[in-house]
C-alpha cells in the first residue's frame, strides 16, 4: 500500500513539472507575440522584418562553485526588426540557448550535497527585447533586457538528485550588429542580474554569456 501511495506521489509530482515547464514556455511566446503585435500596427509604415538566426554561446557562471572558463554551446531562434525611423527601433528575439560549464573542484566545500557530475548543460527559452540604434545602415547597437526560463538541466548534478539551479534568470544585453542585406552578422554581451543559485546562500551564481552569431532576414 504504503510502495503504491509513493508511486501516485511521484507521478503527481512529474505531471505538476511537466504543466509547470509548459506554462513558462507558453508565457515566454505570449509575451514575444505580444511584443510583436502591439508594435506592428504603427510600424509597418516604418519597416517590420521577420528572421532566423543561430549561432555559438561562450558561457560561464560567476561563483566559487564554478570554474571561471568560458565553455562552448549554440543558440538558435528567430527576431523581428520593428523600425520607429531609420535611426532607432526595437529587435524582440525568441531563442532556443544551451549553454554548458563546470563545476569547481573545490565545490563539495561549498554545498555538503556533493556532486554526481562536474558537468553542467543548461538549456534556456530566452526573449531578449533590445533597443536598436542605427548611427548608419550598415551597424546596429543593441542594447536591453533578456528574459530566460529555464526548460531543462542536468538531473543529476546533486549528489541528493535536486534541482540546482533557479528557472529563471534576468539579464542585461549589449552587442553589435553587421547588417549586410538581409545577411546579419553579430557578437553581444549578455550577464546575469539574479543569483541563479537555487541551492542555499553560501555562493552567488550569476551568467555571463559571449554570443556570436549569423542572421538572415526572411520578410
Amino acid at each position: 500500500m504504503a510502495d503504491i501511495l509513493s508511486f501516485r506521489i511521484n507521478c503527481g509530482h512529474i505531471f505538476f513539472y511537466i504543466n509547470l515547464q509548459s506554462l513558462y514556455m507558453k508565457k515566454a511566446s505570449l509575451f514575444f507575440i505580444a511584443v510583436l503585435f502591439i508594435s506592428s500596427g504603427t510600424l509597418f509604415a516604418q519597416g517590420f522584418h521577420i528572421g532566423v538566426k543561430g549561432g555559438a554561446n561562450l558561457t560561464k557562471i560567476d561563483g566559487r562553485s564554478f570554474d571561471q572558463g568560458f565553455k562552448w554551446g549554440f543558440s538558435a531562434g528567430g527576431f523581428a526588426e520593428i523600425n520607429f525611423t531609420d535611426h532607432i527601433g526595437i529587435q524582440p528575439e525568441l531563442l532556443f540557448n544551451q549553454s554548458s560549464t563546470q563545476t569547481a573542484s573545490d565545490f563539495n566545500q561549498v554545498y555538503e550535497q556533493g556532486i554526481n557530475s562536474r558537468n553542467v548543460s543548461l538549456n534556456y527559452l530566452s526573449v531578449p527585447v533590445l533597443l536598436a540604434l542605427k548611427p548608419s545602415p550598415l551597424l546596429s547597437i543593441l542594447i536591453g533586457p533578456q528574459f530566460g526560463i529555464l526548460i531543462n538541466q542536468d538531473e543529476n548534478i546533486l549528489a541528493n538528485g535536486k534541482d540546482a539551479f533557479k528557472r529563471g534568470d534576468f539579464s542585461a544585453v549589449g552587442g553589435a550588429q553587421l547588417n549586410l542585406g538581409g545577411f546579419k552578422l553579430g557578437a553581444r554581451y549578455v550577464i546575469g542580474l539574479n543569483n541563479i543559485n537555487d541551492i542555499g546562500a553560501e555562493d552567488k551564481w550569476k551568467s555571463q554569456n559571449v554570443q556570436l552569431y549569423i542572421g538572415l532576414r526572411i520578410i
